[in-house]
């Protein structure tokens, strides 16, 4: 009876800290907080080549109550990681910093000194909302939530790396800053505003993806890889450093994969130097030879209208598949491209209701 007894207050007690409330002022306190579901994250510094890691309890709220700035150091990083189910993270306007001025060096991941990539890995479900990151070393945002997510009223400012510094050789010292970069299913992102200088949103791959609402200035636009069920709806895109707006992108030698039902809608764009649209099957090659190993079907352009304007000597739209790899009839009357010249179309003749 007594062991009985001991067994229920043990439950009781686990119960009773899961529902309490903790505060979160340095890395020293992260062990216990995370037993609790209520959450006030302030404001303090990250001491260099550690992150900030919260695995939370399901159900868990997390209030942000000050900024979150982190040491420089070369390293892998990320810098901060959140996981759990159920989770409403609101960081009520408030900032992480990533330092990026530090890693810069206009080469991204791709070369130069280790960063920290990707900065914020988010692996919940839920809500995360009113977060302002500022100056990631590479890459914002990596998402994998586990269960369906929405992202709102994000800010994501890379601004300070559109400029060159001493280590750049005269090109813009940010570089591979994507936005976000989402390998999930069940995933909305909307009402966010992201500045960077690379794809504002790759998607790497997923299911039941919507991209609404949003406002990505200095990069690259926004590219798919391979995913079903895509919405690309009434976002901005303007002033962009790279080469198009709205891509697909398969890689050449990929098998045994798809791309469809990818919708977009009331999208604009200005400043696209190479393509407005740009669907291609011969990634890593630009308009290169297309593989036939993903099959690209429903891809859309619904009401209402998106309206991309190219500069000069860019592509208005370029199409590059391999035989029998684009299938179906696709329907893009609700688009318009102003400007530029008309692009290549190559194997496929299943486009309806727009002409360069």
């Amino acid at each position: 009876m007594i062991s009985v007894i001991s067994v229920l207050l043990l439950a009781g007690a686990t119960v009773a800290n899961a529902a309490c409330s903790a505060t979160i002022s340095s890395l020293s306190d992260v062990a216990a907080a995370v037993k609790c579901t209520s959450i006030t994250l302030n404001g303090f510094t990250v001491p260099a080549g550690q992150g900030l890691t919260l695995s939370l309890a399901s159900g868990t709220t997390v209030n942000m109550a000050g900024d979150i700035f982190f040491g420089n150091q070369s390293w892998a990083g990320p810098l901060f990681t959140v996981s759990g189910t159920g989770v409403t993270f609101n960081g009520n306007g408030h900032k992480f910093d990533g330092g990026g001025p530090f890693y810069w060096d206009g080469q991204g991941i791709n070369g130069g000194t280790t960063k920290p990539d990707p900065m914020m890995k988010i692996k919940i479900s839920g809500t995360f909302e009113n977060v302002h990151v500022v100056n990631s070393p590479g890459r914002v945002y990596s998402v994998s939530n586990p269960a369906p997510l929405t992202m709102t009223n994000l800010v994501v400012d890379n601004s300070q790396g559109d400029a060159p510094n001493s280590k750049s050789g005269g090109a813009a010292a940010g570089h591979n800053t994507d936005g976000f970069d989402v390998s999930t299913n069940d995933l909305t992102i909307q009402n966010s505003q992201i500045h960077n200088q690379d794809d504002c949103l790759a998607i790497n791959k997923g299911t039941n993806i919507v991209f609404k609402g949003n406002s990505c200035t200095g990069g690259h636009g926004i590219s798919i890889v391979r995913c079903n069920f895509i919405s690309v709806i009434d976002s901005m895109l303007m002033n962009l450093l790279g080469d198009q707006a709205l891509r697909i992108k398969t890689k050449s030698a990929s098998t045994g994969s798809t791309v469809k039902n990818v919708t977009y809608s009331g999208n604009t764009a200005t400043g696209i130097r190479q393509f407005g649209v740009i669907i291609d099957q011969s990634y890593p090659d630009t308009l290169g030879t297309p593989g036939t190993g993903v099959i690209i079907s429903g891809v859309n352009f619904v009401a209402p209208a998106s309206t991309l304007t190219v500069n000069s000597g860019a592509k208005k739209v370029a199409v590059n598949c391999g035989k029998n790899a684009c299938t179906g009839s696709w329907n893009w009357s609700n688009l318009k491209v102003n400007g530029g010249v008309a692009g290549p179309i190559t194997n496929f003749a299943g486009i309806t209701g727009f002409s360069q």
